[in-house]
């Protein structure tokens, strides 16, 4: 087990993934000043129960590392930052602290890399027509074609997904199984439109 500094937040992040989020309450300005002190990542959580501002909020079970790549202070009290998902974890406890800012005991779950697949190669295609819509500060450079993973992660963070089915792909192990997943979304099946 091994003890980090959680963020819960409305989003789901996936390993590779970029977060930019903008830091304005005390307790996750200081969690981002420890980590940048100590080089080290914070958690980041779908919230299940609560709110990302006030008392503690519940988090899914199984969360993002996110490391940070950049940090600067917006405006006074205001801190910019953006990280890059890494491992996913499990929390086996939390623990909620004065100040309302949680820690949490996590074990890492096993990230499977695997390559696509010709039969997913059309979810690469719209990768790339999403990337393009939604520009350079949506992931970080270089992609990655020809890992399934890399592929799945940036389409559940880019599609219009409910955050429930977000975070079920999140706890899926296998990257191929999230992408037959997500090609129900392109097979003219569901209420997302053929990219």
């Amino acid at each position: 087990m091994t003890q980090v500094a959680l963020f819960p937040l409305r989003v789901v992040l996936f390993p590779g993934g970029r977060l930019n989020v903008r830091v304005f309450e005390r307790r996750y300005a200081d969690m981002i000043s420890t980590c940048l002190k100590t080089d080290s990542p914070f958690g980041v959580c779908l919230i299940k129960h609560g709110a990302e501002v006030g008392p503690a909020a519940e988090p899914q079970a199984v969360g993002t590392l996110a490391g940070i790549v950049h940090c600067d202070m917006e405006q006074p009290g205001i801190l910019r930052v953006s990280a890059r998902g890494g491992a996913r974890f499990r929390i086996g406890s939390t623990e909620v602290r004065k100040d309302q800012s949680l820690l949490a005991d996590v074990s890492m779950l096993p990230e499977r890399r695997a390559k696509m697949r010709a039969g997913h190669q059309r979810l690469a295609d719209a990768l790339r027509h999403l990337l393009a819509q939604a520009g350079p500060e949506s992931h970080f450079s270089p992609p990655q074609w020809d890992d399934a993973g890399w592929v799945g992660g940036r389409l559940a963070e880019l599609l219009p997904l409910p955050v429930s089915l977000k975070q079920a792909l999140l706890e899926m192990d296998e990257p191929a199984a999230r992408l037959d997943v997500l090609a129900e979304f392109f097979s003219g099946k569901s209420g997302v439109p053929n990219p």
